[in-house]
């Protein structure tokens, strides 16, 4: 049964990400690619304006306010998830030693605050 849970957990075009999407695409703002082959594989680039969009899962990437620990097998989750953060930092130090804006949203602020994130991504892509 943990398996099968585990295997609908998908990786790409999550909702909150589609969410997000559909909200740039509503506000005339086209010109993105997903899933980018760089470091990280942010869900959202603006290869032009070199941006990099990640919407972190809260319970993937450890969010300091929506994340409970696993009371299953809490060692082995744990272990993950402390890797995914490493993770998240290293390859945003890497994009950024490159060049590139780097902008994380919780998969909450998408969810609760979609105006909140918009604008701010709005703002970054008109400074650039």
């Amino acid at each position: 049964q943990r398996k099968h849970n585990m295997s609908c957990i998908r990786a790409k075009n999550t909702e909150p990400e589609i969410k997000l999407r559909k909200l740039l695409w509503s506000q005339g703002i086209r010109g993105y690619r997903i899933h980018y082959n760089l470091p990280g594989k942010p869900d959202i680039v603006f290869i032009k304006k070199k941006i990099a969009i990640f919407v972190d899962g809260c319970f993937w990437h450890k969010c300091p306010l929506d994340f409970q620990e696993p009371e299953t097998r809490k060692e082995f989750w744990m272990k993950k998830i402390n890797s995914n953060v490493e993770r998240d930092v290293k390859n945003t130090k890497e994009l950024q030693k490159d060049g590139w804006i780097v902008m994380r949203f919780w998969e909450h602020d998408v969810r609760k605050k979609p105006e909140n994130v918009i604008e701010i991504i709005l703002s970054s892509l008109n400074k650039s």
